[in-house]
C-alpha cells in the first residue's frame, strides 16, 4: 500500500504528532503561524500507512519568479523512523510537486550525518546542497546529564563565570510580557550593532512570542527592572532550540551571559526536554562563546534537495546568486544606516 499524505489542520493534534515523533521546536505549530505571516505559507501533513501514521512534516512554500514557481522547504523535518524515511520523503516530494509544483523540496532533518537517515535521504532521490539555512555544525547538550556532567565539560573559566554569575544579586527567569519583550528586543539591537549582524524587524520578534507562547521561552537575566541579557528558544517536548541571544554593554562587564545561558539550560531541563541546541556554530565570536561550554560539536545531516522540475538546474545556480546579492544588498543598507544614525539622532528633540 502506498502511504497517504493527508492534512492536519487541528493544531493541538499536529503539536501532539511532533512530541510523539519526538520533533523539533521549528515544526511547531506556532512556528509555521509566524512564517505565514512573514512570506511563506505554510502546509502541515502526516504520512499515514493504513490506521497508522508513519510521518509527518510542516512544508514552508515560498513562491517564486516564473518559471520556478515556488520552493518547498521543511526546517528541522520531515519527522518519521529510519526505516519509514524513504517512503515518507517520496511521499513528501510527490506532494509537494503535486500541490504546490515546486521546483524542488529542500529539507534540513534534524538527524545525525553519521545516522543510517543518510542513506534513507540518498535512497530517495535527495542530494546534498550548499544552499543551507540552519547550520549543520553546532552544539548540543544531553539534558539527562547531571549538573556536575555538564559543568565538566566546560573550561575552567566558564565554569567559575557561571558560578560568579549565579552568586550575584541578578535574578535569572523567564520574560513574563510584552513590556519585558520590548526591553529582550532592545537588548538584541544593541547586541546586533556590536557584533554586527542582521537582524529581523521588531514585529517578527513579537509574532514569535504571541504565536509560540509556552513553546518560545525567553530566559533573562535582571538587576532590579533592567535587564541585562537573554536567551531566546523554541522548545518541542524533547528539544530546546537557541533562537536569539544578546547582552548588553553592562551585562558583558558583569558576564552575566555565562549566567543566563546556564540558567536557560536549567528551565528547559526543568520543562522536560532532553536535548539542547546551540543553534549553529560559524567561525565568529558568537561561536567561540558557545563552544566554551563543551569539549564537542555536533554534524546534522545538511540541507539536502529533491528536484522536481526540469528548471531545477537553473534554479540550483541561480539561488547562490540571489542569495549573495542579498546579503550584499544588506551590509550595504547596514553601512548607510550607520552613517545616517547620528544625523537623525541630533535631530531628535532634546539631542
Amino acid at each position: 500500500m502506498i502511504p497517504a499524505v493527508v492534512p492536519c489542520t487541528d493544531r493541538a493534534l499536529w503539536d501532539e504528532y511532533v512530541d510523539r515523533f519526538k520533533g523539533h521546536p521549528q515544526q511547531l505549530w506556532g512556528w509555521g503561524e509566524t512564517k505565514a505571516m512573514h512570506g511563506w505559507s505554510v502546509d502541515r501533513v502526516l504520512i499515514n500507512d493504513g490506521d497508522n501514521t508513519v510521518g509527518c512534516a510542516q512544508l514552508l512554500v515560498r513562491r517564486l519568479p516564473f518559471p520556478f514557481r515556488a520552493l518547498v522547504y521543511i526546517p528541522r523535518g520531515p519527522m518519521c523512523s529510519v526505516e519509514n524515511a524513504p517512503a515518507v520523503l517520496s511521499r513528501l516530494a510527490d506532494h509537494a510537486a503535486a500541490r504546490h509544483r515546486g521546483v524542488a523540496l529542500s529539507i534540513e532533518p534534524d538527524w545525525d550525518q553519521d545516522s543510517d537517515f543518510a542513506g534513507a535521504v540518498a535512497s530517495a532521490g535527495f542530494r546534498a546542497t550548499t544552499n543551507t539555512v540552519l547550520i549543520p555544525r553546532t552544539l548540543i547538550l544531553d539534558l539527562t546529564r547531571t549538573d556536575d556532567e555538564l559543568m565538566a565539560e566546560m573550561s575552567k573559566s566558564t565554569r567559575a563565570n557561571i558560578r560568579k554569575a549565579m552568586r550575584s544579586d541578578v535574578e535569572f527567569r523567564k520574560v513574563k510580557n510584552d513590556a519585558e519583550l520590548e526591553q529582550v528586543l532592545a537588548t538584541y539591537h544593541e547586541t546586533a550593532e556590536r557584533a554586527g549582524f542582521g537582524i529581523h524587524e521588531d514585529q517578527y520578534y513579537r509574532d514569535i512570542f504571541r504565536n509560540m507562547g509556552d513553546g518560545s521561552p525567553i530566559i533573562a537575566a535582571f538587576d532590579g527592572e533592567q535587564m541585562l541579557a537573554f536567551v531566546w528558544l523554541a522548545r518541542s517536548g524533547s528539544t530546546a532550540f537557541e533562537l536569539y541571544g544578546g547582552v548588553s554593554s553592562e551585562g558583558q562587564k558583569q558576564r552575566v551571559n555565562y549566567g543566563v545561558k546556564w540558567a536557560a539550560l536549567q528551565a528547559m531541563r526543568e520543562d522536560g526536554c532532553s536535548r539542547y541546541d546551540f543553534n549553529g556554530l560559524l567561525n565568529d565570536g558568537i561561536s567561540d562563546f558557545k563552544k566554551q561550554f563543551a569539549k564537542h560539536e555536533n554534524m546534522l545531516l545538511g540541507t539536502w534537495e529533491k528536484p522536481l522540475s526540469p528548471f531545477y538546474s537553473a534554479y540550483s545556480q541561480a539561488m547562490p546568486l540571489a542569495r549573495r546579492g542579498l546579503q550584499t544588498a544588506r551590509r550595504l543598507l547596514k553601512s548607510a544606516a550607520g552613517q545616517i544614525r547620528p544625523v537623525v539622532q541630533k535631530l531628535r528633540p532634546g539631542n
